[in-house]
């Protein structure tokens, strides 16, 4: 825009020096500065003194040729001879925004169709590109659902024929053994639960109930007591009776389990573990290695773990966080390094 503006003054400007010319031969006639409705002027000595000027600028830039300053194009011009003492010519026209709002339009038109192209090819690329790992996940996906359904029955079975039997019966050596098979069948059955939660995306229909969290949470812990054994963890049981929620049952025992779980995992030997209950309030709290304050921040995030000498995906935290949001639960976790942790549940 500028040069084709450079363009036009340019033929204002040998214009202007030819009648410039022509007052400076025929000064004791005329003495009338020349004058245009198309342009403002204004002509300078050597010394960049101010001659004559019928400009709207106070401040010119005569060292450039052409340039946009304060809403106005100027010109620079150096004629050949020094008529009526000018060195330098000053031409002054609007400067014309209609240009800035067209080429505003154009580039924002431009970024547009752009975009979209960008965007649309973008999308088929990444359709094109990610489709193997898409197909690998399904398989996995469908892989998961598979063999946790495959693994349940058999667990399930291991399980409640080791709860008939009645292990003080048994010599000492045996009773190890089947306390082991126990052992190894309720952590297969805990991951089951967990991958069985996270494979559904959270979509099981809750059957919610009034239920008496007193006797489930008692049922829980000694679910977990063989496990605990292995490590001579001391449950420590302060669980008001009669104590009721509205819940789904099943929903209910897996956070439970999540808590014990970890309360077994990360907890010392010969440790204890501190489960309480009362009105609206569950805490569970164990004297293991604690954690830090920027883990207790990622505590809940899926497939996060501190402790890899340990087992588990690091989905259970996260399982029980989708329940507490489920049921409005509020979650304090209040933790040590070295001392333990404790994980209060209030609702």
């Amino acid at each position: 825009m500028l040069q084709q503006k450079r363009i036009l003054m340019q033929e204002y400007a040998n214009d202007f020096v030819f009648r410039l010319k022509d007052l400076h031969v025929n000064f004791d006639k005329y003495k009338y500065y020349p004058r245009d409705e198309k342009f403002n002027s204004a002509i300078y000595d050597s010394d960049r003194k101010l001659i004559f000027s019928t400009l709207e600028s106070n401040k010119v830039h005569l060292d450039d040729v052409a340039y946009r300053s304060g809403g106005k194009i100027h010109f620079i011009e150096e004629p050949e001879s020094y008529y009526l003492g000018a060195k330098y010519i000053v031409l002054e026209i609007p400067d014309d925004e209609e240009w800035l709002i067209l080429l505003e339009k154009e580039i924002t038109l431009f970024v547009l169709i752009a975009f979209f192209f960008m965007t649309l090819l973008g999308y088929f690329l990444l359709k094109i590109f990610l489709r193997p790992m898409r197909d690998a996940l399904h398989l996995l996906d469908r892989f998961i659902k598979d063999t946790t359904h495959e693994l349940n029955t058999p667990v399930s079975a291991i399980i409640s024929n080791v709860e008939m039997i009645d292990i003080q019966s048994l010599d000492e050596k045996l009773a190890r053994k089947i306390k082991r098979i126990d052992i190894g069948a309720k952590t297969i059955s805990n991951i089951y639960e967990d991958l069985t939660f996270l494979t559904l995306d959270n979509k099981i229909i809750s059957q919610n109930e009034i239920l008496d969290l007193s006797t489930i949470l008692k049922q829980r812990v000694e679910y977990f007591k063989t496990l605990a054994e292995v490590k001579k963890i001391e449950f420590i049981l302060d669980i008001k009776k009669d104590i009721s929620i509205f819940c789904d049952k099943k929903k209910l025992a897996k956070l439970i389990d999540n808590f014990l779980s970890n309360a077994i995992k990360y907890n010392k030997v010969k440790g204890k573990i501190l489960v309480t209950l009362y009105e609206n309030h569950m805490s569970i709290e164990d004297t293991g290695k604690g954690m830090s304050q920027e883990q207790i921040e990622n505590l809940f995030q899926r497939y996060v773990r501190f402790d890899n000498s340990v087992g588990g995906f690091g989905i259970g935290l996260n399982i029980v966080s989708l329940i507490a949001k489920e049921y409005n639960f509020k979650i304090d976790v209040i933790s040590k390094l070295g001392e333990g942790t404790k994980m209060e549940i209030r609702w």
